[in-house]
């Protein structure tokens, strides 16, 4: 196998095949973010992923799970996309799913009918990192897609029969727009009604552009206790109807809150009330870590 660069993947995608199939982001402006910062865009040759998809098949008895790397590989063509997706399916038959990041131009670029196609495959999981369901959250770290896209493109996903993973980070509007960024993201929930939701917490990374706002005094960051009153207003304006899958246990999080929304709402919410009065609750700083 042949990687470039350091590769991320969802926590959840730990004990997946990973193959490399673009090189770094698209997009790769997200102040927030120094993930591929070290990288220039490109789409691998194809090739050279089918190559390294022969080599993995020859070194691993059992791959329950492909994961498509980098930052973006639902950008790929369908023509690329379903070469990939037909050899892992010939090659692969074990394999139970294949999953890929997707920002949500990506996904609108597609119509239902290729996400279906793609779903038929053997996709079963689109990530998307939303951050936000604020627009004025959205510009500021330079997200390049609005709330409503966002929306769109999750319910895109999931009306084709692919579950959307979506990431939400805590802290990011920072003091002055917290409580912007916990309501408008709580609505953005309910009315996107994606499969899973995946809540990290802000953390300052080397590199990226935000961290040096804070240096400069252009950005200020949200104390533990504040972003747990954040994460209450947020689960108290969401609104679901059908099954979705919580997760704030996050290596970056202060506290770990796990459950299934609408029916662990009231539960996760008297989990945050405890923190607010004890927080020796709360993870320290030391040990927290993207």
């Amino acid at each position: 196998m042949r990687y470039e660069g350091n590769i991320y993947r969802p926590p959840s995608e730990a004990r997946s095949l990973l193959v490399q199939v673009t090189i770094g982001c698209a997009h790769n402006r997200c102040t927030f973010c120094s993930m591929f910062k070290d990288k220039k865009f490109r789409v691998r040759n194809m090739d050279d992923v089918i190559e390294d998809l022969a080599e993995a098949r020859k070194r691993y008895r059992t791959v329950r799970r492909i994961f498509l790397c980098d930052g973006d590989a639902l950008c790929l063509s369908m023509d690329k996309l379903m070469r990939i997706l037909d050899y892992i399916g010939k090659n692969f038959p074990e394999c139970e799913q294949i999953n890929v990041y997707g920002s949500p131009q990506d996904v609108l670029r597609k119509t239902p009918e290729e996400l279906e196609k793609l779903r038929d495959a053997g996709v079963r999981i689109i990530y998307i990192g939303a951050e936000s369901g604020s627009d004025i959250v959205l510009e500021a770290v330079e997200k390049g897609a609005t709330a409503d896209e966002m929306i769109e493109a999750v319910r895109k996903i999931e009306d084709a029969g692919i579950a959307a993973s979506v990431t939400f980070i805590s802290g990011l509007g920072g003091s002055p727009l917290w409580e912007e960024h916990a309501i408008k993201t709580g609505e953005m929930i309910s009315r996107m009604e994606p499969s899973y939701v995946g809540l990290l917490t802000l953390m300052l990374e080397p590199g990226a552009p935000l961290t040096d706002d804070v240096r400069k005094g252009k950005f200020k960051i949200l104390s533990p206790e504040e972003v747990v009153a954040e994460t209450m207003l947020m689960l108290k304006h969401i609104d679901v109807s059908k099954e979705c899958i919580f997760r704030s246990n996050h290596a970056s999080n202060y506290i770990s809150l796990r459950g299934t929304l609408p029916g662990d709402k009231d539960m996760m919410m008297g989990q945050l009330r405890q923190a607010m009065e004890h927080n020796d609750m709360l993870k320290d700083e030391r040990f927290r870590m993207l």
